[in-house]
């Protein structure tokens, strides 16, 4: 009897879930980048010869026009991340096809590199950085002055996995209150001593405001010019959820016109962020380009659950991991 066949969209899909596929599958890897605007073609023409899965670990829309190209025998499909906003969740479930993704395994990592954003951007280390590059380094005790965490108000926008590993990690920081804001009350917020508030009251009183909700019709463009207005002079803003969640050019004004303290960014508006958006140049916005899974072992994990996903789905069983 012939191997399934299951098609990987992104050559960088790590050898520990290729592993796991050898000898029960017959895999295809795709030689793109996830970012690569010329692999559309390709994918288009790849999806097209009978795969029973995919694994979609690519920026491009899972949608109606590529289920189409697919055909009705592929009935599996696993993300090789925590966020589905680049899969057309609709179209996917009225076909019957069971879908997975990744979440969980990376809440640790993300929530370290939000702890690496949130005080970069709130003690200046990019100014810090340039002025040593250039050998403008300056004294005196009112040198580049940044934000205190202790005694501080942390707001987080999603009381998920990642919020509340970011919630753990701020303890030791003497934070003087945490809050939180989402569609429905977190049983772990108590645990945590954290308090839900609305999304008004949490953009006002905090001093670091924490992004780490999904990606959808009622969070894009959350915070915007109107509720950018709302925040605290001295407020720090740090993104890790999608781009999309801040309108990027209500953003940057806010940041030219130092209404707020600074950002910290590991998600943008296009990705990768082109280096002549002001983004990159402004000195009160620390940037990073979406490293906040990069670590190998959990890209590592995530490759083995996004394997495991696809060959329980092919077998009929529950995913580890199912999105509905």
């Amino acid at each position: 009897m012939s191997l399934k066949k299951v098609l990987i969209v992104n050559k960088t899909y790590p050898v520990a879930g290729l592993e796991l596929l050898k000898n029960k599958v017959t895999a295809n890897v795709l030689p793109y980048f996830e970012y690569e605007p010329d692999s559309l073609p390709t994918i288009k023409r790849s999806i097209t010869d009978g795969y029973d899965a995919l694994i979609w670990n690519t920026k491009h829309k899972l949608n109606a026009e590529m289920l189409n190209l697919v055909g009705p025998q592929m009935k599996v499909v696993s993300t090789m991340s925590s966020g589905l906003d680049h899969i057309d969740l609709e179209e996917v479930k009225k076909r019957g096809i069971a879908l997975g993704n990744t979440p969980k395994v990376l809440d640790n990592a993300v929530a370290d590199i939000t702890i690496g954003l949130l005080i970069a951007a709130g003690r200046r280390f990019k100014e810090g950085i340039q002025d040593l590059v250039n050998g403008e380094v300056k004294y005196g005790v009112n040198w580049t002055l940044g934000q205190d965490i202790a005694n501080s108000t942390v707001g987080i926008v999603g009381l998920g996995g990642v919020g509340q590993a970011i919630v753990r990690r701020l303890k030791g920081f003497e934070v003087a209150k945490f809050i939180y804001c989402g569609r429905s009350d977190k049983p772990e917020a108590k645990t945590l001593g954290i308090e839900r508030v609305p999304l008004n009251q949490l953009l006002k009183e905090s001093d670091y405001v924490i992004l780490s909700c999904p990606l959808t019709s009622e969070t894009k463009h959350l915070i915007n010019a109107e509720t950018l207005k709302i925040m605290k002079n001295n407020a720090v803003i740090v993104n890790i959820a999608r781009g999309e969640v801040i309108d990027q050019v209500a953003l940057i004004e806010a940041l030219k016109e130092n209404r707020i303290f600074a950002a910290g960014l590991d998600v943008a508006t296009p990705e990768p962020l082109p280096k002549d958006n002001p983004l990159v140049s402004l000195p009160n916005c620390f940037v990073i380009p979406h490293m906040g899974s990069a670590t190998i072992q959990t890209r590592n994990d995530m490759a083995t659950i996004a394997a495991n996903n696809v060959l329980l789905g092919l077998e009929g069983k529950q995913m580890l991991f199912p999105a509905y």
